[in-house]
């Protein structure tokens, strides 16, 4: 994993390998940089999950499980985080974000295996973007935060 512009202003930038472990890696990292490392457990969850989703969506669905790079930036906002990812995996179809509505599911179902990720995502972040420049993916969000609320154990 590299830090090509480290950490800068509380935000941090990383650039690591499209694959699971990786992802896993870059995770704790990103929970343990100084944007997010000093708020409330139950802003740190819900950054993971956000963080979790966009990125394994990356590696399974942009890289389709093949060999790639991630590159992600993490900005402290009075408002929040402030992120970006970047990858140059395949666009979304019609280079347009899903939707995020949850699948159908009837009472007597057991639950799908997907399906969830874009309706979390969508619900848990402001002003989410994609656009595809040449052959990059750029994806940016707000995840809402008390910044200054320090991490309570």
């Amino acid at each position: 994993m590299k830090m090509p512009n480290g950490n800068t202003d509380s935000g941090v930038h990383l650039v690591f390998d499209s694959d699971p472990i990786a992802v896993r890696a870059a995770l704790v990292t990103l929970l343990a940089s100084p944007a997010v490392c000093g708020m409330y457990e139950n802003v740190r969850s819900t950054i993971e999950i956000v963080l979790a989703e966009v990125l394994n969506n990356i590696v399974e669905h942009a890289y389709a499980n093949q060999p790639g790079t991630i590159h992600i930036s993490l900005h402290p906002k009075p408002e929040g985080v402030f992120v970006v990812v970047c990858d140059q995996g395949l666009p979304f179809p019609k280079e347009v974000l899903p939707q995020g509505a949850l699948p159908a599911i009837e009472a007597t179902d057991s639950l799908p295996e997907g399906g969830f990720g874009w309706f979390l995502i969508r619900s848990l972040v402001q002003g989410l973007t994609y656009r595809r420049n040449a052959a990059s993916n750029h994806l940016s969000f707000l995840l809402p935060t008390d910044a200054t609320t320090p991490n309570v154990h």
